[in-house]
């Protein structure tokens, strides 16, 4: 019998479940199901747990960069006539997240300064890196690296004519990816004299280095170049005529020479691209067109073969006509394929249908798959923005990234 026996002590009531009480990995998964970079963003300014699961982890940034494609959020066109590129935003309705970044950030350049009054003479692009352009302006002798997404401008005064005299020497921006406050801008001269000089924020002046290039230049070299590449602590010329790629070490800034196959020697720049696999090798793509039927897009990545020996390896061809809509050809002019820039193992090209009708497509090199990003409405030569991995969300020491985070939030909203 109960009778007489003391009624049984109550359970104390069950804490309540908080965020807090989800560990950094369990975060980290649910993290790598958002369909996008700015959707990371915005989930990891929401507080300071998830803040921190996203910066304290290297491995899951490389997992969500390899799951994600390259984040596009429009394009600049070359400038023309005007005093600051035009820039044409990607639009997706599918992904809110992806118009508040376009909408919070200042694609019209607003920040930089304004040219002397001709609009002949405004604002070049240069180059783009790690979310900055860079751009020169020859009326006032102005480099800027500005980052439109956290308005972040850099000023940096042209070098001395003494160091730097051709009218088209190539400049590029170099920092770490914790700290972009410290940076380096470097300046090449291909033509005439070769040069090299670099801008040091430490320094606030250019400082000219030697210019050691191996091996010999081949006979008859007249040193014209494609437009250089930023890759992985290097950047990389194309020759103009001849089957090799010039290669600057950006931490020893000595060149070497990577050879290229003969096919590619004389090849448009719109019709070879270096780039890199998702993984981060070295990979090229160019045009084959030899056979005049059937072009064919060529990937060789650069690796070791079974001997030891490092080389162009072919990776994968895909026939051009994979990319046509035939439905769209016209038989007064032919339908051709260009190659607009290739991006952690994406390659972005451009079909080009009579005068005037222009598509942009995305082919992804681990799968084959193609995406339409620009159907009839895509204007050529065009420059992509890709959204860089923000500082505030790969910075563990709080002091370096105090603003950032704050400039991202007042963009996205709450």
């Amino acid at each position: 019998s109960d009778l007489g026996q003391p009624p049984p002590a109550k359970r104390p009531p069950t804490a309540p479940t908080t965020i807090t009480a989800i560990g950094d990995d369990l975060l980290c998964e649910i993290f790598l199901l958002l369909p996008s970079l700015p959707s990371l963003v915005r989930a990891a300014l929401a507080c300071r747990a998830f803040l921190h699961a996203v910066r304290s982890s290297p491995a899951f940034r490389r997992r969500f960069r390899a799951l994600h494609p390259p984040q596009i959020l429009g394009f600049f066109c070359d400038p023309g006539r005007e005093a600051v590129p035009p820039f044409v935003p990607l639009r997706s309705r599918s992904d809110p997240d992806i118009a508040a970044a376009v909408r919070g950030a200042d694609f019209l350049l607003t920040r930089i300064p304004e040219d002397s009054g001709d609009s002949t003479l405004g604002w070049e692009l240069q180059s783009f890196h790690g979310g900055y352009v860079v751009l020169v302006n020859n009326a006032t002798d102005q480099i800027a690296a500005y980052n439109p997404l956290t308005q972040a401008l850099h000023l940096v005064p042209h070098p001395p004519e003494d160091i730097i005299f051709s009218i088209s020497p190539e400049f590029h921006i170099l920092f770490s990816e914790e700290d972009q406050r410290v940076f380096r801008m470097v300046c090449v001269q291909h033509q005439d004299t070769p040069s090299l000089a670099v801008f040091s924020t430490a320094t606030s002046e250019w400082q000219v280095l030697p210019w050691v290039e191996t091996p010999p230049l081949p006979e008859g070299d007249n040193r014209l170049f494609h437009p250089g590449t930023q890759l992985n602590g290097f950047v990389y010329w194309k020759h103009a005529s001849q089957a090799y790629v010039l290669a600057l070490n950006t931490a020893t800034m000595q060149f070497s020479r990577v050879s290229l196959p003969h096919f590619l020697a004389e090849i448009d720049h719109m019709l070879f691209r270096l780039g890199q696999t998702k993984d981060g090798k070295l990979c090229m793509v160019g045009v084959d067109d030899s056979d005049t039927k059937i072009g064919t897009l060529v990937v060789r990545v650069w690796g070791a073969d079974d001997d030891g020996v490092e080389k162009w390896m072919l990776e994968d061809t895909f026939s051009l006509s994979k990319f046509v809509d035939v439905t769209k050809s016209s038989t007064e002019y032919d339908s051709t394929v260009q190659i607009e820039a290739f991006v952690d193992g994406f390659v972005y090209l451009c079909i080009q249908y009579g005068e005037h009708i222009e598509s942009l497509i995305s082919l992804s090199l681990e799968t084959g798959k193609l995406n339409k990003i620009f159907d009839d409405t895509y204007t050529s030569p065009a420059h992509p923005y890709i959204m860089s991995w923000p500082p505030s969300l790969v910075c563990n020491k709080v002091s370096l990234c105090l603003n950032t985070p704050v400039k991202y939030f007042q963009m996205f909203g709450p």
